[in-house]
């Protein structure tokens, strides 16, 4: 995903750089990991345990478990309430097209 999403005329801090599945992506110090994957396109996290279906954020504030990633290799963390870190290891199951 090359196009950035994000709103040019807000101030953010640091560029920093994730890995998503082993690809590079631009994310900013202060964001979270559910703002970095929106800004870069993303929409499918997961797929649903009980029939594989694609599954995205819904709440963006923690309550609803709907953007779980895995960081760092550990699993079922809420990207919602997940700061980047630089070089941080973000793990999306995104196998089909969004």
């Amino acid at each position: 995903m090359t196009q950035d999403l994000r709103i040019p005329s807000i101030s953010r801090g640091p560029k920093i750089k994730v890995f998503v599945n082993g690809q590079g992506l631009v994310a900013y110090h202060g964001e979270t990991v559910l703002a970095a994957l929106i800004a870069a396109g993303r929409r499918v996290l997961r797929k649903s345990r009980i029939d594989g279906e694609n599954r995205g954020p819904l709440c963006g504030m923690g309550v609803c478990y709907e953007c779980l990633v895995s960081v760092n290799g550990s699993p079922n963390r809420r990207a919602c309430m997940t700061d980047v870190e630089d070089h941080m290891e973000i793990g999306i199951d995104d196998s089909e097209d969004m």
